[in-house]
């Protein structure tokens, strides 16, 4: 089997390498920022025209399948990373115990959460709904579980300009695109895959000017590369027992083969695509930036891998009647 290193997962690592050797500075670098911001309010317009009413309440009245989503995603997950703040600091650098409570409180992937239902010949109606109300909800609880975790863990953050920058350049782009839906969907239908170059090109200029901001902070003399490695081990560690959670969760609640491939892809899934934008926004000029979404990236990849071979696993469980069947 293929392993599933794409290209994308390439130029990513690329980014990190250039903004390592030859990072943006001075006025250069406040330019990629603007740039960056605006690119990122525009990304969340694009969501929020593609998103549709449909999606987001088809399936929604399987409750108990969404109930166990959201948990995973919202509660379960948060609550596995809050031990990480009593990490010593020579392993964990404060900034990458914050990344970790970033991660834990991200919504589900919406794409590869779907995408991996289907191959598995899950539930995929029950995925739509819950990886799209993840995300939209996502903008929301994400901050405020933050500030949660952040305030218990004894770390700063300022909820009232996250809430503002939140609001400004991720809430009310999405819902103007959402409105404005009707006019852009026949576009928005005729250049997808276009939009889906345009996300991943967000993506690398946030990772680039990230990236270029703390190494130019000195993230590498910071960074122990014991911390690294530990970051991908705990990052295996987070998949594996939220994937043994909601396997036991779904199997206790009587549900499904098939819904259970619906709530191990969508509920151990992180959003790579919201988080780095959002992450953006919530720590903007922080010289730790870089430090703070190395979690997310390395789950991304991490949930990629696993999924590939989660989804023939369910593929091979699950009855061929029995797969893709709303409730």
């Amino acid at each position: 089997m293929r392993l599933p290193i794409n290209g994308f997962t390439l130029l990513m690592l690329a980014a990190i390498v250039v903004a390592t050797l030859a990072p943006v500075t001075g006025r250069a670098a406040e330019v990629l920022s603007t740039t960056g911001s605006l690119a990122v309010a525009l990304l969340f317009f694009f969501h929020g025209a593609v998103l549709s009413r449909k999606q987001i309440i088809e399936g929604a009245t399987h409750w108990r399948l969404h109930i166990i989503i959201t948990a995973m995603t919202f509660v379960v997950f948060p609550i596995l990373v809050l031990p990480l703040t009593l990490a010593p600091s020579q392993w964990m650098p404060a900034d990458l115990v914050l990344g970790f409570l970033y991660l834990g409180v991200l919504p589900s992937a919406v794409t590869s959460s779907i995408a991996f239902t289907a191959m598995a010949r899950g539930n995929v109606p029950a995925a739509i709904c819950s990886a799209a109300a993840s995300n939209v909800f996502g903008m929301m609880l994400t901050p405020f579980l933050l500030l949660l975790l952040a305030s218990t863990a004894g770390g700063g953050f300022n909820v009232a300009e996250a809430l503002k920058d939140i609001v400004l350049q991720l809430l009310a782009p999405f819902f103007v695109g959402h409105a404005m839906r009707p006019l852009l969907i026949t576009l928005i239908d005729r250049y997808r895959p276009l939009l889906a170059k345009y996300d991943q090109g967000v993506i690398l200029l946030i990772v680039y000017s990230a990236f270029s901001h703390s190494v130019a902070s000195g993230l590498w003399q910071k960074l122990p590369v014991a911390s690294v490695v530990l970051t991908i081990v705990l990052c295996f560690v987070l998949l594996f027992v939220v994937i043994l959670l909601s396997q036991v969760a779904v199997r206790v609640m009587g549900l499904t083969i098939a819904d259970e491939a619906a709530v191990v892809f969508c509920g151990s899934k992180k959003s790579l695509a919201s988080g780095l934008p959002m992450a953006k926004v919530l720590f903007a000029g922080h010289p730790g930036f870089g430090m703070i979404v190395l979690p997310i990236m390395c789950y991304n990849q991490i949930q990629i891998f696993v999924g590939a071979f989660l989804a023939k696993y369910y593929d091979r469980r699950i009855p061929a009647d029995q797969g893709s069947i709303p409730h």
